[in-house]
């Protein structure tokens, strides 16, 4: 598949390993209040490949959250947004001072609001990293193109994945193969942002029915996603015959309009230019050969 990835430019941009965030309690959608952990910190049990939902937990991230906690200057402004534009799933992370320094990771996405740039490590690495570590990662795939689907928007994408991704061209259409179709009418928290370079948006999972009809309870961290009637061009837009397909990178919510969130990957507005096929193994754990957290875990989620 023809890409521009030879004229990219691969940058370096630096985050640190957040404390975790608490606001306190949460309400939940049925207006009941609950003390969860949510965003941020070193997560040792919950690694791409794990469930999605389940978790008594609230917008959990798997492995590590980094931010750029550097002040910012009124000549350099704006430097959480420089790791959290440029960052791409799929890039090189490495640790770059503490106990862990040297150990190599992968960038599995981004969560908005928050801004946090989500890294995966291997458990010994997990162990070793400490709040405040400086992790460098090498950007690398904002201005990717495919010029043969001048119709498809690629984004937050490094190239180097697209190469392993499950994606095929057919009868002139990019085609993705994908864990789950979502509808467009359960899509919440994220609609309406004004680009979709960063952050993400969350599939709510507050109706049964819906759940059960596009099989949802098993949602997977790091499961590729398809959403329907949905234009992810320039921000994200309910349009009928478009289509967005991102990856899952956090946990559900109990919060009204909440759910796993999004990253957006690739996006469309013509109809027919980009297409998807239900593949069960169409999540990033699978593909680049991670290893979820324990099977202990995974009960735990699903009990």
């Amino acid at each position: 598949m023809r890409t521009n990835a030879d004229r990219l430019i691969m940058i370096s941009v630096l985050g640190e390993v957040t404390n975790p965030s608490v606001r306190g309690y949460r309400i939940t959608h049925e207006g009941q209040p609950v003390m969860l952990p949510g965003v941020g910190g070193i997560t040792y049990n919950l690694r791409v490949g794990d469930p999605a939902v389940g978790w008594a937990a609230d917008h959990a991230e798997p492995g590590v959250s980094l931010r750029n906690l550097m002040k910012d200057r009124e000549d350099l402004p704006a430097t959480n947004h420089g790791l959290n534009f440029l960052a791409c799933v799929g890039n090189e992370a490495t640790v770059i001072t503490g106990d862990a320094k040297g150990a190599k990771g992968v960038v599995t996405g981004k969560h908005g609001g928050i801004e946090h740039v989500l890294v995966d490590f291997p458990p010994d690495t997990l162990e070793k990293l400490q709040i405040g570590d400086k992790v460098g990662i090498k950007a690398y795939g904002v201005g990717l193109t495919l010029p043969d689907h001048p119709h498809v928007r690629v984004m937050n994408l490094d190239p180097r994945l697209l190469d392993r991704l499950p994606v095929w061209e057919e009868e002139g259409a990019l085609v993705v193969g994908v864990a789950h179709e979502v509808p467009a009418a359960i899509m919440g928290s994220g609609l309406g942002a004004d680009t979709c370079y960063h952050g993400d948006y969350d599939i709510q999972l507050f109706d049964p029915e819906t759940v059960e009809r596009y099989g949802l309870s098993d949602l997977r961290l790091g499961d590729l996603v398809a959403i329907r009637d949905t234009d992810h061009s320039f921000g994200r837009v309910y349009r009928p015959g478009a289509l967005s397909i991102g990856i899952v990178v956090h946990s559900d919510c109990v919060v009204s309009g909440h759910g796993p969130g999004v990253t957006t990957l690739f996006t469309t507005r013509a109809p027919g230019a980009l297409a998807f096929r239900i593949e069960p193994k169409a999540n990033l754990a699978d593909i680049l050969g991670l290893s979820s957290s324990s099977g202990r875990s995974k009960k735990a989620a699903q009990a």
